[in-house]
């Protein structure tokens, strides 16, 4: 993907396969997936590993062990498969060998003893993985005269072919022309064409047990296949399907609205598309008084979410405006029901709730020890309790702080790397939910609500934000002939005003000397028009006031 390229980063897992001659004169086929390191895309990593016999745990030896580290090792253990520790660049001059193999086995808590050493980038040490990955990891078990059962890894929609799947045959074999049938739907389709990807796509006659292709089989509706269902053939159906994957909760939300409420429609079909390929969004329709009808979509975290807005924009061609990214609280009413409120205008008023419970994570920093002091002050500005500090060696540390997702979902993440030089590495995961004093805070533009400017904030802070935002929009609405009011509201409390000055056209500009009283008269009728349009007028808020929301925190 060219945001791949751009941003240095992994996004989607990817499938290849390759032929390997080893050393005993024996050929294998080694079908071999690259996941994402970055938190928020931990579903396609937990993916993945659901399709592998083993994995190969990669780590720097001049970083050391990064948090992401620890939760994917996590993950690989929890499903039983075999780990080959890989220490990768140790041609570098500050290559810490020993350091990073005690680190391993102190934070992760995997034997090092056969750990390979490599360098990728001169090749050293690449034969004894791959030796190690056709003697040390298991092949696949499946059997190819038992019915067909093959695990859906991914799809994508392809305007001409319709969906296509990405599949790991687990028994039986996939040939073209054969019927299958999607087990959670009953839907029956027919083959048309099965192939692999090396990494480029090929077609093949057949994909058998145990291998990773992709299969074409004329599907138009996005609804009819899911990730982690299971695909079997129609007159022979397996009678134990795949478990299927983890339904991905998503942690951060925001409204996605086009910039042209004509492109509604549009909008839509592209998040159904795009769904397809990335499980783990949520949407739904919502209709806002400011920006029209969009939808309230669910991300996994704030760059997952700016990702699919600009994959969005790019493969799609949209031009979408975003509003303030917040999570999703509980909120006790004063019948005892308890609901849970994704976006701040729905919030109920203070007299209507008993309280308000707040989502809190389990953050993992992983730092060099000169940064440890500017890392406590940045979790202690977020309301952070500390949970542990461990010094692990190579002149790491292991941070471990309780912090409320609501003040990471900002600018967290841009913040950790700033004070850390790049430095540092974050991973965190859902420790549930606390009691929190927080409140919503209101914006109006001359009076009305802008319901999409509405946010959440802890009590102690929710002034501070709120002025910072009324001075951001009063530098980015642009003057009117009349004066605009810039207000934010608690309850009914007004607790910040920012004013939009008019502009002032000089009707006097005609009279030369003469009686005061000609210039009186003129002042006095453009008082009294102004007076009459600020009573019709409105405010055409700039998309920039919603981008400016996204950046108050810096």
């Amino acid at each position: 993907m060219d945001l791949e390229r751009e941003r240095g980063i992994t996004i989607k897992a990817r499938a290849v396969r390759t032929t390997y001659h080893a050393k005993n004169g024996i050929s294998y086929q080694l079908n071999l997936i690259d996941t994402p390191g970055h938190v928020d895309f931990n579903y396609e990593v937990s993916r993945s590993l659901a399709a592998c016999e083993g994995v190969l745990l990669l780590v720097d030896v001049a970083q050391g062990v990064e948090a992401q580290t620890i939760a994917n090792a996590s993950l690989a253990l929890e499903h039983d498969l075999t780990v080959l520790s890989i220490l990768n660049k140790i041609d570098l001059p500050n290559a810490d060998i020993d350091g990073t193999k005690k680190q391993i086995e102190d934070v992760i808590g995997i034997d090092t003893f056969d750990a390979l050493q490599v360098s990728a980038k001169e090749g050293d040490g690449v034969q004894d993985v791959l030796e190690a990955i056709v003697t040390r990891i298991p092949a696949p078990h499946g059997n190819e005269n038992s019915p067909l059962k093959a695990l859906i890894m991914d799809s994508w929609f392809d305007d001409y072919q319709g969906v296509i799947v990405l599949t790991r045959v687990i028994d039986g074999s996939i040939t073209s022309g054969l019927k299958l049938q999607v087990v959670s739907t009953g839907k029956v389709v027919t083959v048309g064409e099965v192939g692999i990807f090396t990494p480029k796509r090929e077609k093949s006659a057949v994909l058998n047990a145990g291998e990773v292709g992709y299969v074409v089989c004329g599907i138009k509706r996005i609804g009819d296949i899911t990730i982690g269902d299971t695909l079997t053939e129609a007159a022979r159906p397996t009678a134990n399907p795949c478990p299927g994957y983890r339904e991905p909760k998503p942690m951060v939300f925001c409204g996605l609205y086009s910039s042209d409420t004509e492109y509604f429609e549009d909008l839509r079909d592209s998040l159904e598309k795009l769904r397809l390929n990335d499980a783990s969004i949520r949407y739904e329709p919502e209709n806002s008084l400011a920006l029209g009808f969009g939808f309230r979509c669910g991300f996994l975290g704030l760059l997952h979410m700016e990702i699919i807005q600009e994959r969005l924009e790019r493969e799609y061609g949209l031009d979408l405006i975003s509003t303030m990214p917040t999570v999703v609280y509980k909120v006790t009413l004063t019948d005892n029901s308890i609901i849970e409120v994704d976006n701040p205008a729905k919030l109920p008023d203070p007299h209507h709730m008993l309280g308000v419970e707040e989502p809190y994570v389990d953050a993992t920093i992983m730092t060099p020890e000169a940064y440890i002091g500017p890392l406590l002050t940045l979790c202690q500005e977020r309301r952070g309790s500390q949970n542990s500090l461990t010094y692990t060696g190579i002149g790491r540390v292991l941070l471990s702080y309780r912090l409320p997702l609501n003040e990471i979902v900002l600018d967290f993440y841009d913040r950790l790397k700033s004070c850390t030089q790049g430095y540092a590495s974050f991973d965190y995961e859902f420790a549930g939910y606390q009691p929190a004093n927080v409140v919503k805070v209101n914006i109006l533009v001359n009076g009305e609500m802008v319901d999409a400017l509405s946010f959440v904030a802890p009590r102690e802070v929710a002034p501070f934000r709120a002025r910072r935002l009324a001075e951001r929009m009063k530098e980015e609405i642009p003057q009117q002939l009349y004066e605009v009011a810039i207000q934010a509201t608690i309850g009914h409390k007004i607790i910040v005003r920012e004013t939009v000055k008019a502009l002032r056209k000089d009707v006097t500009a005609k009279c030369y000397g003469g009686d005061i009283t000609r210039k009186r008269k003129l002042w006095a009728k453009q008082k009294e028009g102004k007076k009459r349009m600020k009573q019709v007028g409105r405010v055409t808020i700039p998309q920039q006031a919603f981008l400016a929301l996204l950046k108050i925190n810096n």
